[in-house]
């Protein structure tokens, strides 16, 4: 897992963290990240741990002789795109890449990817602002997941992601009981994986302006013990191949057959997960009939086999 990488950082000492609070008003995104990470600061205190929160006004307001030196920097924003100024962005990127692991969260990702430092990066765009997206997003590699780390740039879609995103940092930096005793604090149960998609209501999001987009979707959906054909599926919505390729690249961030095997995939991860079926059972029913293909595929994809996420779900919590 890429965030395994962050252990060291949490030999800091202090480990100084920077939030950017760039939206206009409490959102989701900006509590999901703060309370979290003021949480850790409590439980590890001042000397393991420091958490500045900073408007995003006072940091482009800042001198050179005013900036701070932090491990890792994040610019929150909530879900309603608003562009930045170019000297304000250029200000904000300059500010941030002095830490040694920086990105953002919710819409400020995609001021990061029109600045054009995602490019060649995984990166987790919220779904809401893929139609906001222009030939710079083509430079990046945009992802239907929850969160990225790539290289050291971090990328949330933000809402309600931005929890599972910074517990997931917390556990890289400090482990599981210290990520345990803020959930516990926090009462949260369950954190999604980074790679979980972003849940989105396709209908809702695409629907009228991309029916067919939408079609597809549920066809896969509704399809999955069975999985059909690229070319089925689009002979089913009544658009070329081609067309639907360029759909799913543009809304979605993949290819008909990749989107197709990761929902087959997370179906699986939710069986093996939340129901007793055995692991050749739930290959079977999401439409894998070779194991081995099952275990590669789910593998490559959650970076552990279904055997092992059997037996961690089995395991007694710590």
């Amino acid at each position: 897992m890429p965030f395994s990488r962050l252990a060291s950082f949490g030999q800091e000492t202090p480990l100084r963290i920077l939030l950017v609070d760039a939206g206009r008003g409490v959102s989701m995104a900006l509590a999901g990240v703060v309370q979290p990470w003021r949480t850790a600061a409590r439980l590890l205190g001042p000397e393991r741990l420091q958490v500045d929160v900073l408007p995003l006004a006072a940091l482009l307001a800042a001198g050179p002789a005013e900036r701070q030196q932090h491990h890792i920097a994040l610019v929150v924003a909530d879900e309603e795109y608003v562009p930045l100024a170019p000297a304000q962005l250029r200000g904000l990127v300059e500010y941030c890449q002095q830490s040694k692991v920086w990105g953002a969260v919710g819409s400020a990702v995609l001021w990061l990817v029109r600045a054009g430092v995602m490019d060649g990066l995984r990166t987790a765009l919220p779904w809401s602002l893929y139609a906001e997206t222009d030939e710079a997003a083509e430079r990046a590699i945009l992802t239907p997941n929850l969160f990225e780390l790539d290289g050291d740039r971090l990328s949330c879609c933000g809402g309600a992601a931005s929890i599972d995103f910074t517990l997931t940092l917390i556990d890289s930096l400090y482990g599981s009981d210290v990520q345990a005793q803020i959930k516990e604090i926090l009462c949260i149960d369950r954190i999604r994986a980074q790679s979980d998609r972003q849940r989105v209501a396709l209908q809702a999001r695409f629907g009228a302006l991309q029916p067919k987009l939408s079609e597809a979707v549920a066809l896969m959906e509704a399809n999955i013990e069975e999985p059909l054909s690229t070319d089925d599926i689009a002979n089913l919505v009544g658009i070329s191949r081609r067309q639907l390729e360029r759909q799913f690249k543009q809304y979605l961030g993949s290819v008909p057959s990749r989107y197709y095997l990761e929902l087959r995939l997370q179906r699986a991860r939710q069986l093996l997960l939340d129901t007793n079926h055995s692991i050749v059972q739930v290959g079977l029913i999401c439409g894998f009939s070779s194991g081995s293909h099952f275990s590669t595929a789910y593998g490559a994809l959650f970076g552990i086999t279904p055997r092992e996420e059997r037996q961690r779900k089995l395991r007694p919590s710590s």
